[in-house]
């Protein structure tokens, strides 16, 4: 019997464990990387987006009325609603504005908050 060159089936079998682990951990951070691009993504926007709407009702003539108003708005490729919120202050000139901004995703009918930024306008 001559000496034969190659691995057991043991050692095939350890390299495939070894390979395997491997793939299921990269795939594993390559998700958990792809979630966290995603998340500060719309979290970006979604802050562009409430602070243009802020900057909007600041621009405006006259001090904004005491309402809550909803619009829908496509802004990068995604469609958002944007809810700015005014609400009266102690001081008669001012008020303080909430915005917040939620994303449509697939089929949810209903959007998923992502971002809220709160300010204040007062007259000129």
């Amino acid at each position: 019997m001559r000496g034969e060159k190659g691995f057991t089936l043991i050692e095939v079998l350890v390299a495939l464990l070894v390979f395997g682990l491997i793939a299921a951990a990269s795939a594993q951070v390559g998700s958990q990387y792809i979630s966290s691009y995603e998340r500060i993504r719309d979290k970006t926007l979604a802050g562009w987006i409430a602070d243009n709407r802020i900057n909007e009702i600041r621009l405006a003539e006259n001090l904004p009325g005491i309402s809550e108003t909803s619009r829908d708005t496509d802004y990068g490729s995604y469609r958002w609603k944007v809810t700015a919120k005014v609400t009266a202050t102690s001081e008669p000139t001012m008020r303080r504005i909430e915005v917040t901004v939620a994303r449509y995703r697939g089929d949810r009918s209903e959007p998923v908050p992502v971002h809220t930024l709160s300010a204040f306008v007062g007259e000129n």
